[in-house]
């Protein structure tokens, strides 16, 4: 998990932040980033608009003191406009219908220069033409899947992760190992990660209905349209990380 968090806020800047700082978690999930963040900050505010995600998060969270929950959506989380020093939002944007509005509702609860962390799905533009091929047909099967109810949904994920996730990543190792380039192998970004993690990673991939994908140059828009600017983004996986300050 401690990779996992590294890769995701890489770009993320930590020693810019003020003493004392407090910060928002939108769409903060089981608060698997929220347990490595709060003991870094005064006080995080875990913010999700789903009363099961928010029951996980707070048994998760339980033993952390400065975290407060809000069951709620992006455009109504209880924070004063220009109040926060900080802010993320991973794996989030990309699920909701008015992505843009999402994101310029967690913007404007930052403070002038405050950063803002982002993952939203690439479009695989930095990938050839048979690996966006590759995942033209996993998208298909996902729009069977996110259909059905969340007990066989979940059953059929964990079978993606072990039948399909789990060969792919022990060759991408084993590939690795012996020195080959695996950069553009199918799910190779997870190689180093437990099987818990490609388990949580194919519900959330097959799982929800609506998902946007975007290019690098889509989300650097949408962020400056949100009032983003000193834009930012992670070279490595996953793809696209990118932090901006509020301007």
């Amino acid at each position: 998990m401690s990779r996992t968090f590294d890769e995701y806020f890489a770009v993320f800047p930590w020693e810019a932040l003020p003493n004392n700082a407090v910060g928002f978690d939108a769409g903060c999930g089981s608060g698997r980033w929220a347990a490595r963040v709060a003991p870094r900050v005064s006080h995080l505010h875990c913010v999700d608009a789903s009363a099961d995600a928010l029951a996980v998060a707070r048994k998760n969270l339980s033993g952390i003191a400065n975290v407060t929950l809000h069951e709620c959506p992006l455009d109504a989380m209880p924070l004063a406009d220009g109040s926060m020093d900080f802010g993320y939002s991973l794996g989030v944007l990309h699920h909701i219908p008015d992505l843009q509005g999402g994101l310029a509702a967690c913007v404007r609860k930052l403070r002038s220069g405050a950063p803002m962390l982002i993952y939203i799905y690439y479009a695989f533009d930095n990938r050839p033409i048979w690996f966006r091929a590759l995942w033209r047909a996993s998208d298909a099967i996902r729009r069977v899947i996110s259909k059905v109810p969340f007990r066989i949904k979940s059953l059929v994920a964990d079978g993606v992760a072990a039948v399909v996730y789990w060969p792919l990543v022990v060759v991408a190792r084993l590939a690795a190992r012996a020195g080959w380039d695996v950069s553009n192998w199918p799910l190779s970004a997870y190689r180093w990660h437990s099987f818990y993690t490609m388990r949580t990673d194919a519900l959330d991939r097959f799982g929800t209905r609506l998902e946007h994908r975007m290019t690098q140059a889509q989300i650097r828009a949408a962020m400056e349209n949100a009032g983003l600017q000193d834009i930012s983004f992670s070279q490595s996986v996953p793809f696209w990380c990118a932090v901006g300050r509020k301007a």
